[in-house]
């Protein structure tokens, strides 16, 4: 993928993160009958798919070098991760089957940040 496509999937992101953001602020409460460890649990999400929107952009400005294997690993991961969590925190009962999949974004996620070592 090109850099062109990791910058637009990180402005993406970050349009979407303060898009769920605000709903998870003004919105939600009615959705999950005030739970504060669901509410918690969505502000969570949209925090780190913001940092990792703030992220994609800059590992997309890199040279290929350095976001070859930083930037789809920062992207799946924020997918599988904050996307899981918005699914489980809207309907745990339906979406249950992908509970195991939020370690693995965030393990994806860290690996995108260790990769930018390599």
């Amino acid at each position: 993928m090109t850099s062109t496509f990791y910058w637009k999937a990180g402005a993406t992101l970050g349009i979407t993160a303060v898009a769920l953001g605000a709903f998870g602020a003004h919105g939600l409460a009615k959705h999950v009958n005030n739970d504060p460890k669901k509410l918690k649990s969505w502000e969570m999400a949209a925090n780190y798919q913001l940092a990792h929107a703030i992220a994609l952009l800059v590992v997309s400005s890199a040279p290929r070098a350095v976001n070859r294997y930083a930037a789809p690993l920062m992207l799946g991961g924020t997918l599988a991760f904050s996307g899981t969590i918005y699914a489980l925190t809207l309907n745990r009962d339906q979406f249950k089957f992908l509970g195991p999949v939020t370690p693995l974004g965030g393990l994806a996620m860290m690996a995108g940040w260790a990769a930018l070592l390599l």
